[in-house]
């Protein structure tokens, strides 16, 4: 009985110990990684050569700008809805004139970065070859909504 619980539970660590290490070699780095730490993981993970990575920050670095300015206005947008929640828990009161002004900026920048989003990403798969795409395109997936969104 005792060596069918040793077999149990060292099959149960060594499963443990392969989805552990498989999880962390497959990782995709953290969003808050500089964007050369995530150019090298792409680099490294897609096995892309000089010419794709030489492509692939030059059209990081276009973007750049663009995606500074809508992080700010994103941060900008937290604020103020933080702004407006204190307010209505304070004085029980909201002005939704002002509340349907953040939404319609909330959901104008969203859809912003979102256009800018897809357009690096698809620049970015349009120089790889179809296997580095697809594996691409599979982590980008996960976290980039690649198909349009019907507008309501």
């Amino acid at each position: 009985m005792n060596r069918t619980y040793l077999v149990i539970l060292i099959g149960l660590f060594a499963g443990l110990g392969a989805y552990h290490g498989l999880m962390t070699w497959h990782e995709p780095p953290a969003a808050t990684g500089s964007v050369d730490e995530q150019l090298a993981w792409m680099k490294s993970e897609l096995r892309l050569n000089d010419g794709q990575m030489r492509q692939l920050r030059a059209f990081h670095a276009a973007s750049e700008p663009r995606l500074r300015v809508l992080a700010a206005q994103v941060a900008q947008l937290q604020q103020e809805l933080s702004t407006v929640e204190t307010t209505r828990r304070n004085a029980g009161v909201v002005d939704f004139l002002q509340l349907g002004r953040f939404v319609e900026t909330r959901r104008h920048v969203a859809a912003e970065c979102l256009a800018l989003s897809r357009q690096l990403v698809f620049a970015s798969a349009d120089i790889m070859t179809p296997a580095q795409r697809q594996r691409y395109l599979g982590f980008v997936s996960t976290t980039v909504p690649l198909n349009p969104v019907p507008a309501r």
